[in-house]
Order: C-alpha cells, then structure tokens, then sequence
C-alpha cells in the first residue's frame, strides 16, 4: 500500500499536464482492449477455417471470413499507431514534467529557512532533486507506455478469460496469481534492505560534494589519498548493502522466464486435453496459448515496473520529505507590499529560540530612527546575527515583534521587505558567474555605469580593471579567482548598487587588509549617509564613529551608547576596547612621600 500509495502521488506531480495524461490513459486502455482482441478474432478465425473440415459441413467462403479478417487487422493496426502516438506523447510529457518539477522544486528549497539548509548538505539537495525528478519521469514514461496497459490486462481482462473458457481461464488466473504471490514476497524481502542502500548514496553524494567543494585544503593538507580511500569505503558499504537486494530481484527475474515457459505449456497440455474430450475447441486452445504468451509479457512488463519501483521508492520518499518542508517564513494572507522605506526600526521585546530551549535571544528592546549607524558588539554566540537575521526575517521571534515604519514586518511581503534590506554577509557568497551577474544580484536593471560607480565606491574597481574581460570576467566557484579582500569588496558593491535605506553590515571589512579597510571604510562612511544601517563588527576600530553603539551577551542587549560613553562606562564594552588596545586604562596617582620632620 505504501508502493501504492507512493505511486499515485508521482502521477499527481503531472500538474498542468494532468489533462494529457488522461487522454493517454483512455488510450492505454484503448490499446489494452485491442490487445486482448486479436487472439480472440484469431482464435474464431482458426475455429472457422476448422468447422469446414469436419464432413458434410457447408463449405468456408472468403466473404464469412472478411469480417473476422478485416477486424483482426484493424485490431493490430490501431495497436500500431496508436501505440506509436502514446509513446511518443508520453516521451514528452515525461521530459517536460521533469523538468518542471525541478523548476518547483528548485524554488521551493530556495524559500526554505536557513536551518534546514544548516543541518542539510548541499550535496544531498542535489542529488535528492536529480535522482527524485528522474525517477518520477521514468515512471511517467514507464505508466503511459506500458504499466497502465499491462495492469488493464492483468487486472481487468484476465478474469474476463474465465467467460471464453472457463477452464482455460482458471487455469491462467491460477497460474498468474502464483507469480504475482512470489513476485511480493521478494518485495517483502528486500522492502528494508533498500531503504539503507539509499541512505549509503546519499552518504556518497555528501562526500563527494563537500571534498570538491573544498579542493584547495585537500590538496594543502595532502589530503587526497585519505579523501579517495574514505568514498572507496562509502562505495564498499552501498555495493555490500546493493547486492542482497540484487539477488532476490535476480531470483524474480529467472522466475519471471520460468513462467512463461510453464504457462504456455500447462495451457497447450490442458487445450490438448480438454479437445480430444469435447470441451474446448482448436481456435480456443489457440488463442488461450496467444493470451498467455501475452500476459506473461504483461507480467514481465510489471515485475519490471514493480523492481524499478521499488528501487526508486527511497529516492522518491527524500523527494517529497525535502517537498513536504515547509518554509518557517512566509508571507501572511493580506501583507502589503512596501516600495520603500524611510528606515525606523524597532526591536518589541524580541525573543527567539532554535531548538526552543535555549534562547539566542531573549527581550531585546531597542528603537533606531532613519539614518542612523547603529553597531552590534559581543562575543561570538551572543546573538548579535541573530537579532539581524530576525531584521530581514531569516526567521521570526517566537515572542515580541519587529516594526520597520511603525509596521510589524510580518504584515509586509517577504520580497518588499528584503528589497529594502542590503546585506552584506561576513562570507561574501559570490557566484560562479561573471562579475557583471553577480552584481546585477542586487539590482537586475543595474547599468554598466552605475555598476562602476557602486564598484568605485566600494574602492574594487582597481582589481575589476586588472580582469581580462572586465565586468564580463567569469570569477569561479564562490568567487574562488579572487582574493579573500576582493571578494568582499565585490559582495559590498553589490549590496551598494542595490541602495536599500535599509543596511547590514556582518563583518564586512574582515577579509581586508589595513590599508583598503581604511579606504573602504571612508567609502562606507559616505554610503550610510541618509540609510539606516547596522554593523556587526569585532574589531572595534571601525565603529568607532557609530552614533549608537549596542553591546550583547547571552542574546540580551547589557549595554548602550556611543564609543566613548561606553568605555568611560568601564563595564563590558570597555572591557572589550581595553583587549584590543583602544581604550587607555587611567595610570594610578601618584604617592606622595612625607618627611617624618615635616
């Protein structure tokens, strides 16, 4: 029931195609009639031709025979061609689902939160999207060519053999039934056995993904054969797993020949039979041996479908889990969509969990008026990221409420919101695509001139001018042919050609050295001018002219104020200036010495 079950909802995956697909199915069952059709006629054709032969019987002219010839060949024919237009329609149906399922598909991961795409490889993604949508368009195929026909024959127009002869056709249903009986104790045996061998694939895919995701530490730290040997040992385990489940459908396969073998001649044995004792005639014996050679290729047709099935059970069981997820964030039934905004944020008494256990943040409280530059400050893990991935809705609080313009940003579409948030990320996450595309990321309309200029103001149009082909330069895997500072200085020119009122800065001068940090920096200076923006930043030096400063620990915000206020405060904040050399602790007084004659 679970296979069944499992199959019906593949065939609910045809959408918009749905239509076709029945007209293929009235056509499968079209095809399925005609099959059973012609050993019929032929059979009443062969009686025919036999009657005349028995004496004093009235001769067998041509024109009693037409009508019985002429619909045999009208049977066969119509199987012809329309076995050719249902396998070719169903060819394109099959290709063009599939890869309108990757399309839904792709879109639908794209909108899933950020922990489900933390605690779930990239690899695995991939392959649970190529292997879910091939297999879904095999069976596509596999149903409108053959699968539905044969199960018409099988379930349908087997029993009706029991009304042209009843013994004959018990004898058939007997003899299919036993198949079909072995045929699911193999699926019994192997139901378990394949679901493991699944998970090794995918335990492949994730390996295989992560080590060339991360070739230059390989081969840095020599790593390759080490690298090798562990896929060996993944491939190892899945061929030990595989095999067992290889040889019960092995074992079904022989029994699957075995058969036919078995049916055609039980039938001809007990035909032979039943005519030398009166209760069934040439033709019928003929076309019962025609209907079994018939029907054993139907079952062979789905033994087949069931093994392959069956082994894409586990892949379609990941698909329609990863389908099934659904997104944490979404848009409300009447959200508005917002143009632009001013940039008045408010944090209500926020707080947020993601195991629902320990809050990353717990009653944060804070109001920042248009234009403001407003820095986050705290150790690693005390929420600073947290509370401004619930800015741009990553996530929403459990507790509390954000307000942008007065307006919970739960009532705002998802896409306006983000529209009006810029992010620059600590790791800058380019594409493996020209420089021109990536920055066109954050705004498609984007001129070349406009790109220059944001790329001027980001202090990264020296290196763009060193790039052969300019903004048409292709930058590798992640950015992989620049520098750590370059990549960065591309991701905040992007951000910058977007000009959200909106900005967050998460670290983003990191990755750069002294002298282009002091340069950006300038620049940086210049774009927050008149937008609201908000910087996470360890290195307290370049928050030094922030007008508030915000201090974290434990998802709480302990502290507020400006650069200096906080340090002649002397609490956490001072604590962290004195670490990095920027706050001067006050020398003690000096002591004074009296004379004892004084």
């Amino acid at each position: 029931m679970r296979l069944i079950r499992l199959y019906i909802r593949v065939l609910g995956q045809l959408g918009s195609d749905m239509r076709i697909g029945a007209l293929l199915a009235l056509a499968n069952i079209a095809l399925a009639i005609s099959a059973f059709a012609e050993p019929i006629l032929f059979g009443r054709i062969i009686d025919v031709l036999t009657r005349a032969q028995i004496p004093n019987s009235p001769p067998v002219t041509f024109g009693v025979l037409t009508p019985l010839i002429l619909a045999w060949v009208a049977f066969g024919l119509f199987s012809i061609g329309a076995g050719a237009l249902v396998a070719l329609h169903a060819d394109r149906l099959a290709h063009r689902r599939r890869l309108a399922v990757v399309a839904n598909y792709f879109e639908h991961v794209l909108e899933l939160p950020l922990a489900f795409h933390t605690s779930t490889h990239s690899g695995r993604v991939l392959k649970v999207m190529l292997e879910g949508s091939g297999a879904m368009s095999w069976l596509w195929l596999g149903f409108f060519r053959e699968h539905l026909s044969a199960l018409i024959a099988l379930v349908v127009l087997l029993p009706l053999t029991v009304f042209l002869n009843w013994r004959l056709g018990l004898l058939l249903v007997a003899l299919v039934a036993v198949f079909a009986l072995l045929t699911a104790i193999v699926l019994r045996k192997t139901e378990t056995l394949q679901g493991s061998v699944e998970r090794y694939h995918s335990s492949l895919a994730e390996h295989a993904s992560d080590a060339l995701g991360n070739v230059p530490v390989i081969q840095s730290f020599t790593r390759i054969e080490a690298e090798s040997r562990s896929l060996r040992t993944i491939i190892q385990q899945l061929l030990q797993a595989q095999n067992p489940v290889l040889s019960w459908w092995a074992l079904a396969s022989v029994a699957s020949r075995a058969s036919a073998t078995i049916t055609v001649t039980a039938i001809f044995l007990m035909g032979t039979w039943l005519h030398l004792n009166g209760l069934a005639t040439i033709g019928e014996v003929v076309m019962f041996m025609s209907m079994a050679t018939m029907l054993i290729g139907r079952l062979e047709q789905a033994v087949s479908f069931i093994n392959q099935l069956f082994m894409q059970a586990p892949k379609l069981q990941e698909f329609f889990e990863i389908l099934d997820t659904t997104p944490a964030v979404h848009d409300r039934a009447n959200a508005r969509n917002i143009e632009r905004y001013r940039g008045d944020v408010v944090f209500d008494n926020v707080s947020f969990s993601y195991d629902g256990k320990r809050p990353a943040v717990q009653d944060v409280s804070f109001g920042v008026q248009s234009g403001e530059n407003v820095a986050l400050v705290g150790a690693t893990g005390s929420g600073k990221s947290t509370t401004l991935g619930l800015l741009h809705r990553a996530f929403d609080p459990q507790s509390g409420c954000i307000r942008i313009d007065e307006l919970d940003i739960r009532d705002v579409t998802l896409s306006s919101l983000r529209r009006n948030i810029g992010v620059v990320f600590q790791e800058p996450m380019l594409f493996a695509r020209t420089i021109r595309e990536n920055l066109q990321v954050g705004r498609p309309d984007a001129t070349d001139a406009e790109m220059i200029e944001a790329l001027e103001r980001a202090q990264a149009i020296e290196f763009i001018s060193r790039q052969s082909e300019g903004l048409d330069t292709v930058i590798g895997e992640r950015g992989r042919s620049l520098s750590g500072g370059e990549r960065q200085r591309l991701s905040i020119a992007r951000a910058l050609l977007k000009n959200p009122p909106i900005l967050i800065l998460d670290e983003a001068t990191s990755a750069l050295d002294a002298a282009t940090e002091r340069k950006l920096q300038l620049a940086l200076d210049e774009v927050m001018k008149g937008r609201t923006t908000f910087v996470i930043a360890h290195r307290l030096a370049t928050i030094r002219n922030a007008n508030r400063i915000l201090v974290f620990d434990q998802g709480r915000v302990i502290e507020t104020g400006t650069f200096d206020e906080l340090v002649a405060k002397g609490g956490r904040f001072a604590e962290l200036a004195k670490a990095q050399f920027m706050a001067v602790e006050e020398p003690p007084p000096k002591r004074v010495r009296v004379s004892a004659h004084a």
